[in-house]
């Protein structure tokens, strides 16, 4: 039994549902966990209160991102084998062994010492707590490298050959160190960094509106900021390094995100807004700056880019998704940047926790980070198609034999769970960053109608 074109859409549809819910969780953990590392850090080296207080709070809300970032990632796994089995039949031979190492070196790093981040404190020296608290921050990036080794050779395949109806690993340092995962590595861990930074950062910005000026909540505010002020520059620049990567391995990506439909000769315009007409092949409504996209995408005056015709129509990307979804993300970073350049502005100036209309826009990019993570993966993933291996196995000989109704119900099935479930775990998180750090003087016991995490609820004195 072959499946359907609706079998392949909702199939679609289904892993682009769960991995989008998956990977808000992961981004968190991996900037948060390495966020604990340095405030414990600074605490041992300072002995400052703050610093610890700091550290306990954000390991609660780090626990529960964390715990949901499993789960939600477990159920992927399973959707390899229920809607993909085309692909993991395919690829297995070179994605299973990628996700075994992430497992055997990353997930067992973390959860071998998480426990002892989370309930050590009073168990354990200062000096082995820290370390506990460095290896589950390594161990959160170890994780991300072998992802996205992973995802990176889907994109960029090599080292391999195919025999029958698989591939067959040649060369294993070529399949993890492919074109692209140098540049797909470093944008994702910064982004990482940028969405944590963004997360702590909109919480001091409303404690700062509440009326809160204790310690804690100015130094993570500050911190924050400072981390986004040198992240958000360099995540443009890597960005940059990553399009012309693309260009070169992925020319059709490249010209769906800019709708770009003819191969222009003696420079390329940029298109900085439009709709795409996959059926008229065009950009309606387009506003082009002339030469702009060779400046941009080759570093010249005069750089050629490829158009759409250039590619066959059965290979080309949903220029009208990848168009948009790219320039949410590109929009979100530029104001990501101009709010980092105010925040030094107003610092210079001893204005930064005071100006309130400055911690309203702080509190409202918070979520930003996330709605750009997400468009990029967007992006990335869309600009692919119809490849699921890029060049190597078209995603419609991915999908496995099922039904539209099989995916249709087991689709509404997860809308409804992960709702459910996420949804409260994401209400708790918020609880959380409502309630904030401890106030001065106060310890973590545990208080009625107060959100707490047994784990880390613990005096500040006993540790």
């Amino acid at each position: 039994m072959h499946s359907t074109p609706e079998a392949l859409d909702l199939a679609r549809i289904q892993f682009a549902f769960t991995v989008s819910f998956h990977i808000v969780f992961p981004a968190l953990s991996i900037g948060l966990a390495s966020f604990i590392a340095v405030l414990e850090g600074a605490w041992l080296k300072t002995g400052k209160p703050v610093y610890k207080e700091l550290c306990l709070f954000w390991s609660k809300v780090f626990a529960v991102a964390f715990g949901m970032g499993v789960v939600s990632g477990v159920v992927m796994s399973y959707e390899f084998g229920t809607n993909w089995g085309g692909f993991s039949s395919f690829a297995g031979p070179i994605t299973g062994p990628l996700l075994t190492y992430e497992v055997m070196t990353a997930f067992f790093l973390e959860a071998g010492f998480l426990g002892i981040m989370l309930f050590g404190w009073n168990k354990v020296g200062k000096k082995a707590h820290f370390g506990a608290t460095l290896m589950v921050a390594i161990g959160t990036l170890i994780s991300t490298f072998w992802i996205l080794a992973s995802n990176s050779w889907m994109q960029t395949p090599q080292g391999f050959r195919i025999e029958g109806d698989h591939v067959v690993p040649v060369d294993w340092f070529a399949i993890i160190f492919n074109p692209s995962f140098p540049y797909r590595l470093a944008h994702m861990a910064i982004a990482a960094f940028i969405v944590a930074g963004l997360v702590v950062a909109a919480t001091g910005a409303w404690h700062l509106l509440k009326g809160r000026r204790d310690p804690a909540i100015r130094k993570m505010f500050s911190m924050a900021l400072w981390l986004l002020l040198v992240l958000t520059p360099l995540q443009a620049i890597v960005g940059d390094a990553h399009g012309i990567n693309t260009r070169e391995h992925q020319p059709a990506k490249i010209a769906a995100i800019e709708g770009l439909w003819e191969t222009e000769k003696g420079g390329t315009a940029l298109n900085l807004f439009g709709i795409p007409d996959m059926q008229a092949e065009t950009t309606k409504y387009a506003v082009s700056i002339p030469h702009l996209g060779s400046l941009i995408l080759t570093h010249s005056w005069d750089g050629e880019i490829r158009g759409l015709k250039s590619f066959p129509k059965d290979e080309r990307p949903n220029s009208t998704v990848v168009f948009w979804s790219f320039r949410i993300m590109a929009g979100l970073g530029v104001l990501m940047i101009a709010m980092s350049a105010v925040a030094w502005l107003l610092r210079r100036r001893g204005r930064l926790y005071e100006l309130r209309g400055f911690l309203r826009c702080v509190l409202a990019m918070g979520p930003t980070g996330f709605i750009t993570l997400l468009a990029g993966w967007v992006t990335t993933e869309a600009g692919r198609q119809p490849w699921v291996v890029y060049g190597v196995m078209r995603t419609a000989d991915a999908v496995s034999p099922v039904t539209a109704q099989q995916v249709g119900v087991s689709l509404l099935v997860f809308v409804i769970v992960y709702t459910l479930v996420f949804g409260t775990g994401i209400y708790y998180l918020l609880k959380l960053l409502k309630h904030g750090p401890a106030l001065p003087g106060m310890d973590h016991a545990i208080h009625p109608g107060r959100p707490t995490l047994s784990a880390v609820n613990q005096s500040i004195e006993g540790a």
